[in-house]
């Protein structure tokens, strides 16, 4: 989050992670939008603090359903938080949490997860550090062959945002994964470039027109292709309980969303995708989401 001093002084701030960079853009483009799915998700808070999360699903096109359930407890004087999640594929996963203890903008993860039909067992330890112009994170994944080393840094300055990530395989010495990041942000304007492995390319440009209205525009290329993929995406805020999105890229597919708050912690989704170019031959995708929270 961006916090401003006085007019005459420096911008301070603190950037975003490197994979929220553009984050205004993409959400533009994904969020409202469920083809092809049926959803229901409710969220629940006990008196003791713990929070409870379920989510059902159900794939239109496969058939297939599944869903999870996920926990989350808070002892903030500690800093340290908990989280549990169960699916229907049968993993469990455990999440423990520590922020701003060692030190201020420092957070300390550690992620394992288990597949009991397997035995298939998995851990990642995660730190982050941000501060005013700087956000750097180095997660370590475990694996039975060597650990994967995944790192990236943001600095920011003055609205600019500059960024780097990597992953490095110990047990190939390999680096797996080289991406590049620049950016612009305002508060009503973002502009995000970024080059990934040195071949895919790709920007996203983000304007907040009015209070009500949303824009963005995205473009991706891969280098030895002439296919540029490129998309144009809105969400305008009917009233303060209703929104509609709308996009459309190059293939001609175009997507519709609407949402509407029914009473507060009660949501409805509804979204369609149609394929421009064969509009009478079918293929077309709707999907119905469902949120309830307490």
């Amino acid at each position: 989050a961006y916090v401003s001093t006085t007019a005459s002084a420096c911008t301070m701030a603190v950037p975003p992670s490197y994979s929220d960079l553009g984050k205004s853009a993409k959400d533009i483009f994904n969020k409202g939008y469920g083809y092809g799915i049926l959803k229901l998700d409710i969220k629940t808070k006990s008196q003791s603090g713990v929070e409870f999360a379920t989510s059902g699903s159900n794939n239109t096109d496969t058939g297939k359903s599944g869903g999870h359930l996920e926990t989350k407890y808070k002892m903030k004087d500690l800093g340290l938080s908990f989280n549990q999640k169960w699916n229907t594929d049968n993993m469990l996963t455990t999440e423990i949490t520590m922020e701003d203890q060692l030190a201020q903008g420092l957070k300390l993860s550690l992620d394992t997860s288990f597949v009991p039909n397997t035995g298939k067992k998995s851990a990642k330890l995660k730190t982050g550090y941000k501060r005013e112009y700087m956000n750097v994170g180095c997660d370590l994944d475990f694996d039975m062959a060597g650990p994967t080393v995944h790192a990236a840094a943001v600095l920011g300055y003055e609205g600019w945002l500059a960024g780097y990530q990597l992953a490095f395989d110990t047990a190939k010495s390999k680096l797996t994964q080289n991406n590049f990041a620049l950016g612009y942000k305002t508060g009503d304007f973002q502009l995000h470039t970024n080059v990934n492995d040195g071949t895919e390319f790709g920007g996203s440009i983000y304007q907040k027109v009015s209070s009500k209205l949303e824009t963005a525009v995205h473009l991706a290329w891969t280098a030895g292709s002439n296919n540029t993929r490129f998309g144009i995406g809105a969400k305008y805020q009917l009233d303060k309980d209703a929104s509609l999105s709308t996009k459309v890229n190059n293939a001609c597919i175009v997507g519709v969303g609407y949402t509407q708050t029914l009473r507060p912690g009660v949501k409805l989704t509804l979204s369609a995708m149609i394929d421009g170019k064969n509009v009478n031959s079918g293929g077309h995708k709707v999907g119905l989401g469902f949120e309830l929270e307490a």
